[in-house]
């Protein structure tokens, strides 16, 4: 498996910059400006659980994370960081609220990279926090 270029870590890295300045602020402007017209999400729970395809359904689930599930923001801690040839996996912890209840959790993001930007986003959540998809708004 070859690794990563300089190139793209710094891609993703700049990426995951401004993804956890996002979740914690609901600033997400310079996140959503780095992801490419025909980006691709996976996400194991919820309204957009499954793969979802295109930029602006992207758009509407970031926004609906800080507007919606953590209210207040999200703070990542980052543990380590692992890569391929195109795609950078971000090992974090998250400390918030979600739904207004304490929220802890781990989970592994990966961006995976083309040219600039970011054109694939999957993430999986730890064990630490179980949610109760029953729970969670469609």
């Amino acid at each position: 498996m070859k690794a990563a270029t300089p190139e793209t870590l710094q891609t993703a890295q700049l990426a995951f910059q401004y993804f956890a300045h996002a979740l914690k602020t609901g600033e997400w402007a310079a996140f959503l400006a780095m992801l490419s017209e025909d980006f691709t999400f996976w996400f194991p729970i919820g309204a957009y659980q499954g793969e979802n395809v295109g930029k602006d359904k992207a758009v509407a689930f970031f926004h609906s994370v800080t507007n919606q599930v953590f209210i207040g923001g999200l703070s990542l801690t980052l543990i380590n960081v692992m890569s391929n040839e195109t795609s950078v996996i971000f090992e974090v912890r998250s400390q918030g609220k979600m739904y207004g209840h304490s929220y802890q959790n781990q989970a592994a993001i990966v961006f995976e990279v083309r040219g600039e930007q970011i054109c694939r986003y999957r993430e999986y959540l730890g064990v630490l926090f179980r949610i109760d998809s029953s729970t969670i708004p469609e």
